[in-house]
């Protein structure tokens, strides 16, 4: 219990140590930080007393070997080769741990009951995510080959379909662990559209602020949601004891 607490703490103190390298634009400094984050945080999560989440420690998992993978980049900046092998494998493990979560999130909803009631937002909000998914990838295509264009659609498909899955589930399930992994989803979108943006459109200390502020505050609500039950499953398992 004291272990965990001081976990919790060293993490706040790494994450604000992460945003202020990354504003202050020590990349390797703020990628070192990262990478002990989110080795951390898989730690906290797999030995903490909580009832563990696979699919959610798969996300984690994935998520760390992407950042493990980007911070061995720095160590071969002269191989072409090798910096490509870490931006398309590193993407691809990044849109694994995504998957993950849209798989954690949905396994526990009803298509049927969803479909029937949720049909014109579901129409709504594949109208708006191929807009959004076009028109946000459309903004980098000058700095992109084709192969590297695919790899931004689709990852910024599965960002879209991650938001969506996470409100649908929300307005299904209105509890607090559905709200905050749709409020993490939701940090998480918008940290990758201004990552976009920096990345691709304009360097700004501004959006690097942004960006690793709601990356972290991303995680901190999905390990948040990680804890909790949704009230469904609560009432369930109090009518299995009385019965």
């Amino acid at each position: 219990m004291v272990i965990n607490k001081i976990l919790k703490v060293i993490l706040v103190l790494l994450s604000v140590a992460y945003i202020i390298f990354r504003i202050q634009t020590k990349d390797f400094l703020g990628d070192i930080i990262s990478t002990s984050l989110l080795v951390l945080l898989t730690g906290l999560y797999y030995f903490g007393k909580n009832e563990k989440q696979p699919l959610f420690l798969y996300f984690l998992i994935a998520f760390s070997l992407s950042d493990i993978l980007n911070l061995s980049a720095y160590f071969f900046l002269d191989s072409i080769e090798y910096l490509d092998l870490t931006y398309y494998l590193g993407n691809s493990l990044c849109m694994l741990s995504y998957i993950f979560l849209i798989i954690l999130c949905s396994k526990t909803m009803s298509f049927k009951k969803i479909l029937k009631q949720f049909s014109v937002t579901i129409l709504i909000l594949t109208i708006l995510g191929i807009f959004c998914v076009t028109l946000i990838t459309e903004t980098a295509q000058m700095s992109l080959t084709t192969p590297e264009y695919i790899t931004e659609f689709l990852y910024n498909t599965i960002i879209m379909v991650l938001l969506s899955v996470a409100l649908i589930n929300y307005m299904d399930k209105e509890d607090n662990k559905a709200m905050l992994f749709f409020v993490g989803s939701m940090l998480l979108f918008f940290s990758e559209m201004v990552q976009l943006a920096y990345f691709y459109i304009k360097e700004m200390t501004h959006l690097v602020a942004i960006y690793s502020i709601f990356l972290v505050l991303a995680f901190g609500f999905f390990y948040h949601q990680s804890q909790l039950k949704h009230t469904s499953d609560i009432k369930l398992n109090r009518h299995e004891l009385e019965f």
